[in-house]
């Protein structure tokens, strides 16, 4: 055994939307996980561990899977928290313009670095990110993140109208940029491509049908895109799609609405388009923070996960105003009440490591802390704050214990991130392993 790490542990043996969410979570209060060659290699008590070549004790830390952030825009970092604009008006006046600075390879590879390093300051340890139109923001991404031994998914963004000429491709070069990204990235070390039309008023049918075209070629692949994410912007598909049934049948008629699929956002959706989404087993992804920001609604958690969906959490930095998935949860939560159900801190913690996990269709590997998955984990202080701490010290349980960090944490809560097995030093964090 290469490594042990002691504290408070968290798994997850089934959905918590599913019935009881302290029946699908559990805690070993005095627990440890194992770490051999880049994988987690047991877990349970930690009085039962294995001997360990180094042990790190976290005392009342919680230990994680690390998160996981299933829809964000990398580089938009620069320019997120942009103020007083709704969904069209904010690409036009914020994201384009900052988007169009990718052309240069320098610059794109300096924003990647400088937000994998946020993200993982967070305690994310993977991500599925939305590049822009220039192959060059998807090699510097993919560099950035294989450099860090991350796992993460992204793609080059596809748009031949309704954008500015900079930021422009055509049918042709999207499918034709698409797949040389993925031949040339597509499972090399932990990372996989992600094919990526922004959304359907910014692509042309023709484009739409490429893309399509390139997804059924390369059926292992995700799809990543939006959906009704604002009433402006359903309005404006309609106008642009006269023949669609809904939103959805804009991609379902090209080819792209498949079990690979994750739409983000999804707020206002029809009855046809969540009954389709279920029965062919694609992703919704809730992004509250965004939702939020740029006023776009509330999303129906509680509805759609009885509905039998599955639902991933992200940031959607920089629509999103935080890298923080503590704050997304937090947000998740907020967004919750005004719909109408309060999430279980559980319930908050499953959809920002399994549920994302699950999402993008990599449960199986990341997303939960068992024998054989991959070792990222995150290690959280649970009195980060004299706020949080002194909340937290009159806990009844577990979960009381981890909410006001949920509601009320941030970076300075994240004691700890590991990645690929791996203890990630940052700068203004000293290494906590003991031998």
């Amino acid at each position: 055994m290469d490594t042990l790490l002691k504290g408070q542990v968290l798994q997850f043996s089934g959905d918590p939307f599913a019935g009881d969410p302290t029946q699908a979570a559990q805690v070993e209060r005095k627990g440890a996980v194992a770490l051999t060659d880049g994988r987690i290699s047991w877990v349970g008590p930690a009085d039962q561990a294995p001997n360990a070549a180094t042990t790190v004790d976290y005392g009342e830390a919680l230990i994680s899977a690390g998160f996981i952030d299933a829809h964000v825009h990398y580089p938009q970092t620069a320019m997120i928290a942009s103020w007083g604009k709704r969904l069209i008006d904010w690409l036009n006046t914020y994201t384009f313009p900052e988007e169009a600075r990718f052309s240069d390879p320098n610059y794109a590879a300096d924003i990647s670095g400088r937000y994998l390093d946020l993200a993982l300051s967070h305690g994310t340890t993977t991500m599925c990110s939305y590049c822009t139109i220039h192959p060059e923001s998807v090699d510097a991404f993919f560099d950035a993140a294989q450099t860090r031994k991350m796992r993460v998914l992204a793609g080059k963004t596809c748009m031949d109208r309704n954008a500015p000429d900079t930021l422009r491709d055509t049918a042709k070069s999207a499918y034709d940029d698409s797949k040389a990204l993925l031949e040339r990235w597509h499972g090399k070390d932990r990372l996989s491509y992600v094919i990526t039309p922004r959304f359907s008023p910014t692509s042309t049918p023709e484009q739409l049908s490429a893309l399509g075209a390139l997804w059924s070629e390369h059926s292992d692949c995700l799809m990543q895109t939006h959906l009704s994410e604002q009433t402006e912007e359903i309005a404006w598909v309609k106008s642009l799609f006269p023949q669609a049934r809904d939103y959805l049948d804009t991609y379902e008629a090209f080819g792209l609405l498949g079990a690979n699929g994750v739409y983000g956002h999804a707020i206002h959706l029809e009855p046809r388009e969540i009954d389709r989404i279920r029965d062919i087993g694609a992703s919704l992804i809730h992004c509250p923070t965004s939702n939020a920001f740029i006023g776009s609604g509330l999303f129906q958690m509680a509805t759609l996960k009885a509905k039998g969906l599955t639902v991933g959490l992200a940031t959607d930095t920089g629509g999103g105003s935080s890298f923080s998935m503590l704050r997304t949860m937090a947000c998740a939560y907020e967004i919750g009440q005004l719909a109408g159900t309060a999430l279980h801190p559980a319930q908050l913690l499953w959809l920002a490591t399994q549920g994302s996990a699950d999402a993008l269709h990599l449960g199986d590997k990341i997303g939960g802390l068992a024998q054989g998955r991959e070792a990222d984990i995150v290690v959280v202080d649970l009195a980060s704050t004299p706020a949080i701490a002194q909340r937290s010290t009159r806990a009844e349980d577990v979960w009381e214990q981890v909410f006001p960090t949920i509601m009320m944490g941030d970076d300075r809560a994240i004691r700890d991130v590991w990645v690929a097995g791996q203890q990630v030093q940052q700068p203004d964090r000293p290494s906590t392993k003991t031998q």
